[in-house]
């Protein structure tokens, strides 16, 4: 460690001051420690799920959520983004990352105080005065004053690259902090639509509920008529009734998850849990993505995904923060230095003679402490390869996530497609078991399980549209894909009034 101070000076000690900073800028370039240098990590060239023969397209990330084609999921987003509390305390964590990095930094520059002091006293003796203090005589002693200005200046001289290695580390910090916030609004964005979109496949299934209820309610008074008519038995007629409350019962549950997921959308955009019932309670279709997406080669999650970028970057402050260990071991000078004059009247303080000073250097070499220094060095070189570690698992997690999301999404669609032509198939025996029953051709029975098999599969229809939609909000999660606006990160969240000197009396007690 190297301080220099200096302050008001001589033109004689100007020039010599100039020529010793002029030196320590030079072994100030000095640094410790190793150079941080981005690792080479191994990735697949394509994703295992491409079987095309051609180059993949890279992915389309940019306002992603935009495919689903519904203006209300929009306006969720860009609400959210401008008011959910997770996403303001990583500005936070932002504004507080570049303090650290502008505090750092200034300790490669120097340091400046000023002090001044003004005493009037008295003390027993014969009249009159002498030295550098003014005085009155007279019968209760002599009365003296004394004024004091002076500059003291500090200027720590990087000998070994301790405080670089600092700014290097926290800068790096600063770098990881951001890419914290752009991961927090990749998982915001994504938990927007997924519940938005689970908002939608609930009112499509209570819809789908209470239509097939009126129908099987139509099929029981039917039923009650045949029974009344000596044609049906009581067994239909119970039966008929029963599978009326069974698919109403569902409703409610399903009532249940629509509601929690208006609640959990009103917490992400910052606000009251039902502050957005109003806006969701018009029924809409469940939001159907273009298909398909491309999802680029796997190398471009090393440059899209925050999360592995923020793990890159603390693997980069690690590596820094060894070199800054390792400056510890070696030798520290310290270079001081202060100004002062004194005086009776304000006058004096500027005279030559008044004026004193001093200047000078001091080494401090670590001699013996018990292994602490190269101990430090170790926990820094081990959290290095915990970050190491971290940075390919992160990867390996990203890799994982996009295979799983790509694999998912196109047996997905594959099963819909199936559940398309399961009800087709489901409604034209429907209406045929109905309309055999109608004429007493085929027994109740029949229509019985024809129209179970109609509702189950429609509802199952439902359920694969939602996770198409699902898989492809996971898919771009995956893949990176977030806000690509501007996001201000200066403005604190709270603003500090009144924070001026002021009398005592305006403080609270904790009590208080």
């Amino acid at each position: 460690m190297i301080r220099i101070a200096f302050g008001a000076e001589t033109p004689l000690s100007s020039a010599r001051t100039l020529a010793a900073l002029m030196i320590a800028g030079s072994l100030s370039a000095c640094a410790v420690g190793p150079d941080y240098a981005k690792p080479v990590i191994d990735v697949p060239s394509r994703w295992s799920n491409d079987k095309s023969a051609q180059s993949p397209k890279p992915a389309e990330l940019a306002g992603w959520w935009k495919k689903l084609r519904d203006p209300t999921l929009d306006r969720l987003v860009d609400e959210a983004v401008a008011g959910n509390l997770d996403v303001a305390s990583a500005k936070a964590r932002v504004r507080e990352a570049r303090a650290s990095y502008n505090q750092a930094t200034g300790a490669l520059f120097p340091s400046i105080d000023g002090s001044a002091s003004a005493t009037r006293s008295q003390s027993a003796g014969a009249a009159g005065g002498r030295g550098g203090a003014e005085s009155y005589g007279g019968s209760s002693g002599r009365i003296s004053n004394s004024l004091r200005a002076g500059l003291d200046a500090s200027w720590e001289v990087d000998l070994f690259g301790s405080n670089q290695r600092n700014v290097e580390a926290t800068r790096y910090s600063l770098d990881a902090a951001e890419d914290d916030l752009r991961a927090a609004l990749v998982t915001l964005i994504g938990d927007i639509a997924v519940n938005y979109v689970d908002v939608r496949s609930y009112q499509a299934r209570i819809a789908l509920a209470r239509r097939t209820a009126a129908t099987q309610r139509e099929t029981a008074r039917l039923t009650r008529a045949k029974f009344e008519a000596g044609s049906a038995s009581r067994v239909d007629v119970a039966n008929a009734d029963g599978q009326v409350a069974s698919t109403e019962a569902g409703i409610p549950t399903q009532e249940a998850a629509m509601a929690q997921a208006i609640h959990r959308l009103g917490v992400l955009t910052g606000r009251a849990p039902n502050a957005l019932a109003g806006l969701l309670t018009k029924t809409a279709p469940v939001p159907s993505p273009r298909l398909p997406l491309p999802a680029g080669v796997p190398a471009d999650i090393l440059l899209s995904r925050p999360d592995v970028l923020a793990a890159e970057r603390r693997l980069a402050e690690a590596t820094a923060r060894i070199g800054e260990a390792e400056a510890a071991l070696y030798p520290s000078i310290s270079l001081t230095g202060n100004v002062a004059t004194s005086g009776v009247r304000l006058g004096d303080l500027a005279k030559n003679s008044s004026i004193s000073w001093s200047f000078g250097p001091s080494l401090s070499v670590p001699v013996f402490n018990a292994g602490q220094l190269r101990a430090a060095v170790a926990a820094a070189q081990a959290r290095r390869d915990q970050q190491f570690l971290a940075l390919h698992s992160s990867v390996l997690v990203a890799l994982e996530e996009v295979e799983n999301a790509i694999v998912a999404l196109a047996q997905e669609r594959i099963r819909y497609g199936k559940l398309s032509e399961a009800v087709r198939n489901y409604r034209e025996a429907a209406g045929l078991a109905r309309t055999l029953f109608e004429s007493g051709s085929t027994s109740f029975i029949e229509v019985l399980d024809a129209e179970r098999s109609l509702y189950s599969a429609e509802d199952a229809l439902i359920q694969s549209r939602v996770n198409i939609a699902a898989q492809y909000i996971a898919l771009n999660k995956a893949l990176g894909g977030g806000w690509s606006g501007a996001v201000e990160t200066a403005k604190p969240v709270v603003v500090d009034s009144n924070t001026g000197p002021r009398p005592a009396a305006f403080l609270r007690t904790p009590s208080q």
